[in-house]
């Protein structure tokens, strides 16, 4: 009995000793494992939040009739370019019946007065000339008479006006014709030959006829995120992107962010403008899409290396990097880092351009991991 829990025993210690001979050898037979190093460099580093917009003009006037009818005749379509005071379009007025048959009306009860106010002027003149009445009731009378007269010609204007728009004597204030209020490029014309239109009151905005806009001057308008809005603030300069437009950037400067944000997709979205450096040789088109990259901070040809060589001690927070000291031997530095933008990192103290830093977090190439 006793010599068989010896065997086991002393198989046992056989049997481990064997394990761990076998696990030195495999860990002997590894390939020692080798640090890369990469020295830092001089990098621009621009930190940055991008906006996403549409390019607008600064001020867009719309073109609306004072008057309801029928566009008779477009003197002007997209892309012209007008002055103030020039010839839109033309309306033809299609009258209302009940303001019509008013006007009509007027000019009856007119012409009642005038004929009466009339009779009463010659009767006065046949007494004044038989020296009854005094010359100031005749002037009395012959003040009524003009009163009357004047009174039935405005109530003829009043039916003109209502039936055609106009009347005799002002063609060129006739509210028919559409003119331009402000100097700029016709953006669009969004009606036709045919179209009713209304005419623009306090109780309706009536019917747009035309857009017009200094294209000279355009801004960005575009949105961001509620977490970026707290990064950026009025006067930060933009780059401006556009997608129609490859290969060309637009300088311009923030200058408004909305106080109160919009819901959208479940997301808080604040509104942003920038008034637009344009270039004089590129025509941008108004309602382009665009982005904005927001210029949060900048700094040129300064000492940098990746972001992802950077460590951070565990109870300090602290960044610092390992540097090379000897063959595969490296000595931890701590750092001073200054801005990033997500793959470069300004260095401003801790190490030299000429120290190599240890690339601890390496990543196997993808045929060594297939192998594997």
């Amino acid at each position: 009995m006793k010599k068989s829990i010896t065997r086991i025993i002393l198989l046992l210690i056989v049997v481990v000793f064997g394990a761990a001979m076998y696990y030195l050898y495999q860990k002997n037979s590894e390939d020692p494992v080798v640090y890369e190093t990469e020295q830092p460099s001089k990098q621009n580093i621009v930190k940055k939040t991008v906006a996403t917009g549409s390019i607008l003009p600064l001020e867009e006037v719309l073109i609306k009739p004072n008057i309801s009818g029928v566009i008779e005749e477009v003197f002007v379509e997209g892309g012209d370019y007008v002055k103030s005071g020039d010839l839109i379009c033309r309306i033809k007025v299609v009258p209302n019946l009940n303001a019509l048959n008013d006007a009509r009306n007027t000019i009856d009860e007119a012409k009642i007065g005038l004929d009466d106010q009339l009779r009463n002027l010659e009767r006065q003149t046949g007494l004044f000339a038989k020296g009854v009445i005094s010359k100031v009731d005749l002037e009395r009378a012959q003040v009524s008479y003009d009163q009357a007269k004047q009174t039935y010609g405005a109530a003829n204007k009043r039916y003109d006006i209502v039936k055609t728009g106009t009347t005799k004597g002002y063609g060129n204030a006739a509210n028919t014709l559409i003119k331009a209020t402000v100097s700029g490029m016709v953006l669009e014309v969004p009606v036709e030959v045919g179209n009713q239109v209304i005419e623009s009151n306090n109780f309706n905005e009536g019917t747009t006829i035309a857009a017009i806009a200094d294209v000279e001057k355009m801004i960005f308008e575009g949105k961001v995120d509620e977490s970026e809005v707290g990064k950026i603030k009025e006067n930060l300069p933009l780059e401006i992107t556009v997608g129609a437009i490859e290969d060309l950037k637009f300088d311009a400067v923030l200058d408004y962010i909305a106080p109160k944000g919009k819901e959208e997709n479940g997301a808080i979205q604040f509104e942003i403008k920038g008034t637009l450096n344009k270039q004089d040789s590129v025509f941008i088109r108004a309602g382009l899409s665009a982005n904005a990259s927001i210029i949060l901070a900048r700094a040129d040809s300064v000492l940098a290396m990746k972001e992802a060589l950077v460590q951070f001690d565990e109870k300090t927070k602290k960044p610092f990097v390992e540097v090379e000291t000897g063959d595969q031997k490296f000595e931890r530095k701590d750092i001073e880092l200054g801005i990033s933008d997500g793959i470069f990192v300004e260095i401003k103290g801790g190490i030299q351009a000429e120290d190599k830093i240890k690339v601890w977090n390496a990543v196997e190439n993808e045929e060594d991991s297939n192998n594997s």
